[in-house]
Formats: C-alpha cells, sequence, structure tokens
C-alpha cells in the first residue's frame, strides 16, 4: 500500500471512532411517558415513573402492559404470534412496541412543555421489522 492510501484510511477509521464516541456520550433521550394506542386511537397515556399495569381488552384480544423501574415492557399477549412479547424493554422517546394483529403501539414520548412542542420533537420512531 501507499502512504497515502495508509494515512486515507487511517483518517477514515479516525473520523468512525469519533461518530461512535459522540452517539455514545450523547446517548438516547428519555422519555417520561408511555402513550397507547389502539387502532390509531389513543388508549391512555401513563407516567414512566410509576409502576403499574394497565390491562388492554378490545373486543377478542387482550393485552397487558407492565410499568416497572422506568420501562415498559409488553408481559402478556393473545395474539397468534407472541412477537410484542419478545420486543424488550422501552425507556427511551420514541421507542415502540408494536402489537401489529392488535393493532395495538406502545410509545415512549416525553410530557410536553409549555408551548406545546415536544423537547426533541424531531426524533424518529424506532422500526422494528421481523
Amino acid at each position: 500500500m501507499k502512504k497515502r492510501d495508509i494515512l486515507l484510511a487511517g483518517g477514515i477509521v479516525l473520523v468512525a471512532l469519533v461518530m461512535l464516541l459522540v452517539m455514545h456520550v450523547t446517548g438516547e433521550t428519555k422519555g417520561d411517558q408511555v402513550q397507547i394506542t389502539v387502532n390509531g386511537e389513543i388508549y391512555g397515556t401513563y407516567p414512566l415513573e410509576k409502576d403499574q399495569t394497565i390491562e388492554v381488552t378490545e373486543g377478542e384480544f387482550h393485552n397487558v402492559i407492565r410499568i416497572e423501574d422506568g420501562q415498559a415492557y409488553m408481559e402478556e399477549a393473545d395474539c397468534p404470534d407472541g412477537y410484542c412479547k419478545e420486543q424488550g424493554r422501552i425507556s427511551g422517546q420514541k421507542q415502540t412496541i408494536v402489537c401489529l394483529p392488535h393493532k395495538l403501539v406502545v410509545e415512549v414520548i416525553r410530557q410536553k412543555d409549555t408551548d406545546s412542542k415536544a423537547v426533541d420533537d424531531d426524533l424518529v420512531p424506532d422500526t422494528i421489522a421481523k
């Protein structure tokens, strides 16, 4: 390899390391509430600071969302695949748990500021694909 190629490769590695460090230091923005929607309609909004269990029964389906230690997760679901229970715990703003068969979404949000614009409102929700 030529000296120029080695310097170029080293520069690329350095830029990648700096970007990784910035992403690690800034981390994700924590949310303070979870909002549950069913079929696009808001079912309820619940604080992450309070440990609680939310049971959602709509028609033929039943889901249980658990909030514990500032994190939310799907504790029970009677959907055919149960994939929503495998999506883990969420606490970062715009993180979601989706139960597609039940059209249920659990999303971490931040309480609105007084100017009615959420902090970091431009964040994009995580995408979950199976």
